[in-house]
């Protein structure tokens, strides 16, 4: 904890750097993730302060649609869309990853229950069990949670508009390489 405190410490002593972030945010960008710490969006993407809007979850996992019982990350991506107006919505699923892995290998959760009725409401991804980058397993799952995305009512309109873009990506934490899902071959390709 300490190497982060000194950080922080030092961070704030360049206010010039960061007055104009006062006025405002214009993300074009809305990026869904994981909650993994191995998982930098701005690291992986080269985004200053106000150039992505980003939200993680454990998995990244978008939550169906729900008026009636809105969640916090519907309120996030009805926000970068309708307020931010953000352009393109990024579903980054990334190896290695313990959600996905345990959707995949059906692991017993029940040491931790929160965990284990956040992933029920996720579909079991495809892949092999013994895979330890769960390769598969994530890809399926990043494609699915951009189908939830479509059941969005702002999402709906704005991709049927051609004004929002959405993309699944998949990230190697162990190379740094990243991969996009090219509809016309249905695979992940590097970027």
């Amino acid at each position: 904890m300490q190497p982060l405190i000194d950080y922080a410490r030092t961070f704030g002593r360049r206010p010039e750097e960061f007055a104009r972030l006062a006025e405002g945010q214009s993300p074009q960008v809305l990026f869904i993730t994981c909650s993994d710490s191995r998982v930098v969006p701005a690291l992986i993407t080269g985004a200053r302060p106000g150039e992505l809007f980003e939200l993680r979850t454990a998995g990244n996992i978008v939550p169906p649609h729900d008026s009636q019982h809105p969640t916090s990350e519907a309120a996030t991506i009805e926000y970068a869309i309708e307020v931010l107006g953000v352009r393109d919505i990024v579903v980054c699923g990334h190896s290695h990853c313990g959600a996905v892995g345990a959707l995949v290998r059906g692991d017993d959760l029940t040491a931790v229950p929160a965990v284990r009725d956040w992933l029920a409401g996720a579909p079991r991804p495809v892949g092999a069990a013994e895979d330890p980058e769960v390769a598969e397993g994530v890809q399926c799952h990043a494609l699915t949670q951009l189908l939830r995305l479509r059941s969005y009512p702002c999402v709906e309109r704005r991709t049927a508009e051609g004004t929002l873009g959405l993309h699944a990506w998949y990230y190697e934490v162990h190379t740094g390489a990243v991969r996009t899902h090219r509809s016309e071959t249905d695979t992940f390709e590097a970027l």
